[in-house]
């Protein structure tokens, strides 16, 4: 009995499950960004409560997580969506499709394609991917490929380790950025521009580079959140669809 409680404390203190989210303060091309790393199995993707409401803002999904008896240990916005919180493209949490696959062109950084996905497979174990949104398409047309989640956004910032070939360096077009990749260690690794820092697109993808990702997805700009460990009340501005990692 002794042998077995020491296994389970052990599991219990080094499962990935259990471990804190932590962010890091990185610098690159001059600018300061938030990041964090967590691995597939954590992340959850939400967008609307049980009464079939938007959540709309952090403090909504945290509040309802609380009285799940779960503790919010990240939120992050998931990408860009239409007036009402409805998002601009897919949007699979669960496993199930709750808006379809957008593969429209149109103006803004949300159809400069190639556009992208960023989604989680459930088998063998959770893994997670960031291709161009044909390239989802097509995955969604496997034999035997279960998604537990999938957002789509846009533009990519990486594909194969490459910048989107619309992306110049130098670009004065410099603001607020949020933005997900995927590292070596299949971990998501999400990234914003710290408090009063701006960005281009060609730097925020070198950012990715710098972290061990070969494949990056923006998310949206001026109006992006991060937040940490979140307290009762957390302020937010009001989203689509919201990134979390939570603990019992």
């Amino acid at each position: 009995m002794n042998s077995l409680r020491i296994i389970l404390l052990s599991w219990l203190l080094v499962s990935p499950l259990m471990a804190e989210v932590i962010e890091q303060s990185v610098e690159h091309a001059g600018v300061k960004f938030r990041v964090v790393r967590v691995e597939p199995e954590r992340v959850e993707l939400v967008w609307k409560n049980q009464a079939g409401a938007p959540y709309r803002t952090f403090e909504g999904v945290r509040a309802d997580y609380a009285a799940a008896g779960r503790s919010v240990k990240f939120l992050m916005n998931a990408g860009i969506f239409e007036p009402g919180g409805i998002p601009s493209g897919l949007h699979l949490e669960r496993g199930k499709t709750l808006h379809p696959l957008n593969l429209a062109d149109a103006p803004g950084n949300f159809f400069l394609k190639p556009n992208g996905v960023i989604w989680i497979e459930k088998q063998p174990k959770k893994t997670a991917f960031i291709a161009p949104s044909a390239d989802f398409a097509a995955r969604e047309q496997a034999a035997n490929v279960e998604f537990e989640m999938a957002v789509q956004s846009g533009p990519l910032l990486l594909i194969h380790g490459q910048r989107h070939p619309a992306f110049r360096e130098g670009s004065a077009n410099k603001l607020h950025r949020n933005g997900v990749g995927v590292d070596s260690a299949n971990r998501l690794v999400f990234a914003i521009t710290a408090r009063g820092e701006m960005v281009n697109l060609w730097d925020f993808a070198g950012l990715f580079l710098k972290l061990d990702c070969r494949d990056a997805l923006f998310l949206d700009g001026d109006i992006s959140q991060m937040e940490v460990n979140p307290k009762q009340g957390v302020e937010s501005n009001l989203f689509g669809a919201i990134f979390v990692v939570s603990a019992p």
